[in-house]
């Protein structure tokens, strides 16, 4: 698959039972992106990303990095998943467990790109 949009803009997830754990969410069953709705018909995959960016990149000992970067740690990580739509749009989606101010201390989604298959 090959990208053909790059986005980078924030989603409403929905879940037909919401997550255990809010932090280390599992694929949504649904989005809203530009006011509308999508279904998620397939989940294609999913990936993780643990890495440490900017001053937070600097902030921890090195051996404390090295196991942070295969679990996370508080406010750090990404969680990406491959969907297919209800329209048949293949899009990455990402949980960015980022706090990004004392008012969004919960992370956000974000639609990352559209993929053309």
């Amino acid at each position: 698959m090959e990208p053909i949009h790059f986005l980078d803009e924030p989603i409403t997830v929905h879940f037909e039972m919401p997550p255990v754990r809010e932090k280390l969410p599992p694929c949504p069953d649904g989005f809203t992106w530009r006011e509308r709705e999508y279904h998620v018909t397939d989940k294609l995959s999913e990936w993780s990303d643990f890495t440490r960016r900017g001053k937070m990149a600097r902030n921890m000992r090195p051996a404390h990095a090295a196991a942070a970067s295969t679990r996370g740690s508080l406010n750090v990580g990404r969680f990406y998943f491959r969907v297919r739509v209800d329209t048949g749009q293949v899009f990455d989606i990402y949980y960015d467990r980022a706090m990004k101010d004392i008012d969004h201390r919960k992370g956000e989604w974000l639609v990352y790109r559209e993929m053309a298959e």
